[in-house]
């Protein structure tokens, strides 16, 4: 078995805290370790000058890259092309990621998630199905005229999908998705995202109890925190039990919100 490779003379940092004269262990399957400079003993060692080695991004949320989006046409190679475009910046891992669409375009989209998979593509960690089972009072830039409640059919599908599927994860409204067909996806593996959802934070306390786990794009496309009525917004600050996206371009959503919602998150889950 060959031994991991020590990388040395950067600082390091392992998503939590920062390591200084310290080796990172890299062998065939990824990171081993990290241990002192000192102690790599007769391991291979790549000296670094300088610089950081810090955790790839994983990207949860991504329509297209590289002049190719996720939809109709969706191939492997479209998968393949997104997943390289990503790759220099620093995305070791994404959800390459279909808005609002027909059944057909959904199942071919599946479909090349899953021939991807097989083919072991760089970077490819799963699909993310963003609709149509949205809210048209929230519905962003989706097609409203392809906006539809979930059937028996689309939510079998999902969990068909998902068994093809390294992950998947779904983006759906908490107040057209009921708490049954949530606790069924869920129960199936499917990560249930709520977003583009006018909830109340009674439906979304609901949908959670039920299984999901998720917020997209918080603050975007969703109900508001108010003085009666906390919404979607208030729902992921206040339960703990769900994890957040967020665009933090300064654009979508204002800095000054980045950093109260930052301040407001109740743990174990994050933005």
């Amino acid at each position: 078995m060959t031994p991991p490779t020590a990388f040395v003379g950067a600082r390091i940092f392992d998503g939590a805290r920062w390591y200084d004269d310290a080796a990172l262990l890299a062998g065939p399957d990824g990171v081993e370790g990290i241990v002192a400079a000192d102690a790599v003993g007769d391991r291979p060692v790549e000296r670094l000058h300088g610089g950081m080695l810090v955790p790839g991004f994983v990207d949860l949320q991504v329509n297209g890259g590289g002049g190719v989006l996720i939809g109709p046409d969706t191939t492997v190679e479209t998968i393949r092309t997104i997943c390289a475009t990503f790759a220099p910046f620093g995305t070791t891992a994404l959800l390459p990621t279909l808005i609002t669409d027909t059944p057909e375009t959904t199942e071919r989209v599946i479909e090349a998630g899953a021939r991807a998979a097989e083919a072991r593509i760089p970077g490819f960690l799963g699909l993310h199905l963003e609709g149509p089972h949205l809210s048209i009072a929230r519905k962003g830039a989706h097609d409203p005229k392809l906006i539809r409640p979930m059937e028996e059919a689309d939510l079998e599908r999902l969990l068909a999908g998902r068994r093809r599927l390294p992950n998947l994860l779904t983006t759906v409204a908490a107040e057209t998705v009921d708490p049954q067909q949530i606790a069924r996806l869920a129960g199936g593996g499917v990560v249930v995202s709520i977003g583009h959802s006018d909830a109340a934070y009674a439906q979304v306390e609901a949908a959670v109890e039920a299984g999901a786990t998720m917020a997209t794009h918080l603050f975007n496309a969703m109900s508001q925190i108010g003085n009666r009525e906390p919404g979607l917004v208030g729902a992921v600050l206040a339960d703990g039990r769900l994890n957040a996206g967020l665009i933090a371009d300064g654009i979508h959503v204002h800095p000054e919100s980045i950093g109260i919602a930052l301040r407001a998150k109740r743990g174990p889950g994050h933005i």
